[in-house]
């Protein structure tokens, strides 16, 4: 058979293996995260959050539809979807191996032997299967999120432009370049990693065509237009920085000095190339050249034509509607139609000039505008004012926020704060425009920023996100050794120093390096590393004892629940070896194609560092955000192959066994891969995500309005009640998404089975940015001795105009209110008990000295319920003073007219009797992560505190009830009472158990859970007294806490025995 029919069959063998595996192992249901969020938007074609994936959501539409239109199915139909992405994404890496594989070995004679097709076929599998196999891919293709489809683009993309290379000299070969930008395009209704995929195209481009570029015009117009745009951008930084120069403040000219050097060095960097080519400058020169321009190629797509085209588009709807009179969508449409006409004219002046190149770059410009199109869908089902739609993007204008990510905020990148500096001022930007009620576009307000002094300020920051609503800054001060004051400032700022160890340290090598290891050398557990002193917690490992013990002291010496943690996988850095000597081979004998690839590797690793300029104290592991990177090593792990069949291959004497035997030998590399990943990557009878969000909807009394406050107590909510009907009378309302206009408008009108809400302002009063914040001060005329009715202050004082000043704040003059209470009502509807003691209005306090959108969204929506519908909170909830009217039923905290009253008892019981369920965590051999067995914890947490609450009410019958349903849910070795955690905090969580057991009299779950603990104590403090100090260091609070716990339960147990 010829080299296409075997590359076929084969590529189709490799691509069938990877979709069976991950069928086997996707989710069961809904997942944790934004899986929730994506499967509800698929079910109902509904807007995720910015800057969307249209595209995902049309698909994963089809997707449902054809596995029945089921809500069941629905969770299990996206999932599939990208099971069967991830599958294709492993065909075209194995056909992008091949085709690299197969320029290496035709360089030297123009036909392939049996035994070279069986060397290229083999590489093709092996760096496949090690893709199929690798953690962070595995993760991604097992669930309903964006990134699985993601990587489908960014494979076929680069699949497409070997295409072209190997094409390039046939008739019409340039559409498939054209194609690869409809991709792109495309791509973008999905993620935007494939856009990365275009520095590596450019060079393969310039590679392929380079005889057609003149190195001596190519250097003459690079160094012109470098010159011209250098002092383009240093003048212009110049004048924007007079320009925003408070009165009073010295000139910064910093970001003018820092792009006039950028021009210096991007000349020198030239010369220097051609001077280290020396005899190759011309070849060494190209590539810097070619090199920057594709990175400038990039960000003229992602930029100039992603986001400003829609800008445009925006500028003109805005004219058409406001100044023409004419309908939404008018100046939208008339931009692009204006953009066809002037691209058909410029295409008509191309084809009579034959400049090729023009014509070219203008149909890639069309057809990613035409990929980018799905984008419209985005706006015609916001105006259908959907369930879930996340921004309102209902209109052209506001698109343009959506695709920048306008509600995230922006980040610095070359120059700005410290995170310790504080804005000395602040200053107007662009106008921001919203829909108004009379078919005109209305101002909402100004896009405002921060100003800083210069001494605050710093080049290349990477300590910069003042914010601690996250401990963000907290952690760049224990990063950097400063300490906090009592005013909430630090002791000291970061230097360069500081900047850059922290780039070096944390963002590189613990956000991706630490990443990388862990897909190629081996993952040390599921644990979540936060501090790079952790020797604990989520690190890489090899798997080689000596190699392992220098890192992180002796691994052998771990506590079994870390030793035997699913997540422990040991790939001895066998992928890692082969990979880097597959770098080196490729780099030695094919130098244009490994450059291609270390583009790809560099851009979508390093690169993403550089641009997401990542703050501490993340939420969850970001590994996901790097699988491009991952996907280009993969390429070179395939070629590490051809260096063992190409020596194989020289010896005279049984080479072709030799190299059939190499490559089944490293063909163990992926089977070891998958032997020790299957375990931690098989979730196909998980379903925790849907049974938690059904534990907090079935907690919630009916017609509730239900304040969450992150992405897991939200999102698999709106999967239940969107997908599958669960509680649809609960509305789920997210804390953080209040604070803007557009989510409490939503609350106006009915969702599904939920009646509207009552926000008592108008839409007009807290449209843009009015009303965003409230400064509590003292006023003369208010006595701060007395409760002031909410709803009267909320509706006559705060929501009076006059008392907003020209940046939309308010002054709030008492922090004291009240909220009179109807007896009879809450008798009547539940909200309170027969037997509770009502109070006559609910007082509260606020201590805070602001309350921003959402905290006056919330305090609006309690004063003009008035005690009509349950409220409820997913956690504890004080910010606003009324903690102590919080009382738990189930999952839930509902808001009551009772004082100190911690748990409906009854209620709860029957909750968690008859509704509550662990997502098969009662299943031997089903595998939680660590954030779902923080929601296992908030389970059995839960049924821990009723329990006590029985106990105290004399009903230990009922409390041992509660107990043994815990138990039983829970399997114990899915999820032991003894387990390692940051902070011990699930040991702290069984120990509160094992009190509500002792207080119950239940013997047996007393044996059973001190035996559990007690064992992990034990096997902790073994563990923390013989590492090294320097080593301990980063564990002194879990040793403390784990010593403190074995003398409690060693207590526990003498006083059991008196």
């Amino acid at each position: 058979m010829n080299f296409k029919t075997v590359n076929n069959i084969t590529g189709w063998v490799v691509c069938l293996i990877a979709c069976m595996v991950y069928l086997l192992t996707i989710e069961a249901g809904g997942s944790f995260w934004d899986c929730g969020e994506f499967v509800s938007c698929c079910f109902k074609v509904q807007i995720p959050h910015p800057p969307g994936a249209p595209l995902f959501v049309l698909l994963g539409r089809l997707f449902i539809v054809a596995f029945g239109d089921h809500p069941l199915n629905a969770a299990k139909a996206v999932n599939c979807m990208s099971a069967l992405a991830s599958g294709f994404t492993i065909l075209f890496l194995f056909w992008t191996i091949t085709h690299m594989a197969k320029r290496l070995l035709l360089r030297n004679s123009p036909t392939l032997n049996n035994a070279q097709l069986i060397s290229i076929m083999g590489a093709g599998v092996v760096g496949a299967l090690a893709f199929t196999f690798s953690d962070s891919f595995w993760f991604s293709a097992v669930e309903g999120e964006v990134y699985a489809m993601s990587s489908f683009f960014t494979a076929i993309v680069f699949w497409c432009i070997c295409k072209w290379e190997e094409r390039a000299d046939e008739p019409q070969a340039d559409r498939w370049i054209v194609f690869i930008f409809f991709l792109i395009g495309m791509s973008i209704g999905v993620h935007l990693l494939s856009i990365l995929d275009i520095p590596a195209i450019v060079m393969v481009y310039y590679f392929r065509r380079k005889d057609r570029f003149e190195y001596r015009l190519v250097k003459k117009y690079f160094l012109w237009i470098v010159c011209i745009g250098g002092i383009a951008a240093t003048l212009g930084a110049l004048f924007m920085a007079q320009r925003e120069t408070p009165d009073g403040q010295s000139f910064d000219g910093t970001v003018a000095g820092l792009f006039f050097l950028g021009t210096l060095l991007v000349i020198a960097g030239l010369y220097l190339a051609e001077w280290i080519g020396k005899k190759q400058k011309i070849f060494f020169g190209s590539v810097y050249v070619f090199l920057l321009l594709s990175c400038a190629v990039e960000l003229f797509v992602q930029i100039g034509v992603i986001q400003y085209s829609i800008k445009a588009a925006g500028s003109f709807d805005l004219f058409f509607v406001n100044s023409l009179g004419l309908p939404f969508f008018s100046g939208f449409t008339f931009f692009f139609i204006l953009v066809a006409v002037g691209v058909w004219a410029a295409l008509r002046y191309a084809n009579k000039k034959k400049w090729s190149m023009l014509n070219l770059g203008l149909w890639c410009m069309v057809f990613i505008l035409f990929g980018y199109s799905p984008y419209v869908t985005t706006m015609i089902r916001s105006n259908a004012d959907t369930g879930v739609d996340m921004f309102n993007v209902d209109n052209p204008m506001s698109l343009y926020g959506y695709l920048g990510r306008e509600q995230y905020g922006d980040f610095p990148l070359l120059y700005g704060q410290k995170f310790t500096a504080r804005p000395i001022d602040y200053k107007e930007g662009s106008t921001k425009y919203g829909k108004g009620n009379h078919g005109q576009y209305v101002e909402v307000g100004k896009n405002e920023y921060p100003v800083f002094a210069q001494e605050d300020q710093m080049i290349f920051p990477r300590m910069w996100d003042m914010s601690n609503e996250q401990s963000h800054a907290d952690y760049y001060a224990q990063f950097m050794g400063a300490r906090k004051l009592k005013d909430g400032s630090y002791d000291s700022s970061p230097g360069f120093a500081d900047n850059l160890s922290f780039f070096l340290r944390y963002q590189n090598y613990y956000m991706y390096w630490r990443y990388f290891l862990w897909n190629f050398s081996g993952r040390q557990n599921d644990a979540q590393g936060l501090f790079t002193d952790n020797v604990r917690d989520g690190n890489w490992i090899t798997g080689i004892p000596f190699i392992d013990h220098i890192f992180y002291g002796d691994q052998s010496a771990l506590p079994d629940s870390l030793k035997h943690n699913k997540a422990n996988n040991k790939l001895f850095a066998l992928p890692l070896i082969l990979g880097l000597i597959g770098m080196l081979y490729h780099f030695k004998k094919n130098s244009e194609h490994a450059i291609v690839v270390m583009m790809l590797f560099l851009v979508t690793g390093i690169g993403i560092v550089l641009y997401i300029n990542q703050s501490g104290m993340q939420p969850r592991e970001r590994d996901y955000a790097y699988v491009g990177s991952f996907y280009a090593f993969a390429i070179w792990i395939g070629l590490g192959v051809l260096y063992f069949t190409d020596k194989a291959l020289k010896q005279q004497r049984y080479g072709k066994s030799l190299a059939l035997g190499a490559i089944l030998l490293l063909l163990g590399i992926p089977a070891l891969m998958a032997q020790q990943e299957w375990d931690d990557h098989d979730r196909s009878q998980k379903q925790l995500a849907r049974d938690m969000a059904r534990n907090y909807l079935e907690s919630c009394p009916p017609n509730a309005i239900l304040f969450t406050f992150a992405d897991n107590d939200t999102y698999p909510l709106w999967y239940a009640q969107e997908v599958e009907g669960i509680r649809p009378d609960v509305r789920v309302v997210i804390t953080t998404l209040i604070s803007a206009d557009w989510c409490i408008n939503q609350l106006r009108y009915k969702i599904n089975q939920s009646a509207p809400v009552d926000v008592i302002w108008t839409k007009d009063q807290i449209l843009g940015e009015k009303r965003n914040v409230a400064i509590c001060q003292p006023q003369p005329g208010f006595p701060q001795d007395r409760y002031y009715d909410l709803y009267d202050v909320m509706k006559n004082y705060l929501g009076d105009d006059s008392h907003l000043d020209n940046r939309g704040y308010v002054n709030l003059p008492v922090t004291r209110f009240s909220v009179p209470v109807n007896e009879q009502l809450v008798r009547d509807n539940g909200t309170v008990n027969a037997t509770d003691s009502v109070q006559k209005e609910m007082r509260f306090e606020i201590t805070k000295r602001y309350l921003y959108k959402n905290d006056l969204a919330i305090l609006n929506i309690i004063a003009a319920n008035q005690w009509k519908r349950p409220i409820c909170f997913s956690g504890p909830y004080n910010d606003l003073g009324f903690g102590n009217y919080l009382r738990k039923e189930g999952m839930v905290y509902q808001l009551v007219p009772v004082l100190q009253s911690p748990i409906n008892t009854d209620r709860s019981m029957d909750i968690v009797l008859h509704h509550f369920n662990s997502g098969n965590a009662q299943i031997p051999g089903v595998y939680f992560d660590e954030p779902n067995r923080l929601q296992l914890n908030l389970l059995r947490r839960t049924m821990a505190e009723l329990a006590i609450n029985l106990c105290g009410k004399n009903r230990k019958q009922d409390a041992i009830k509660i107990l043994e349903k815990a138990d039983t849910m829970m399997n114990e070795h899915n999820f032991p009472y003894g387990m390692v955690s940051r902070g011990n905090d699930h040991n702290r969580q069984s120990m509160y158990f094992l009190d509500a057991c002792y207080r119950a009299g239940d013997t047996r779950l007393i044996q059973k859970v001190t035996a559990s603990l007690k064992k992990d104590l034990q096997e902790q403090l073994r563990y923390y007294q013989q590492l090294a100090p320097e080593k301990a260091d980063g564990l002194q609070y879990d040793w403390q806490e784990a010593s403190r716990m074995l003398e409690i339960l060693n207590k526990l147990k003498t006083q059991s025995e008196r």
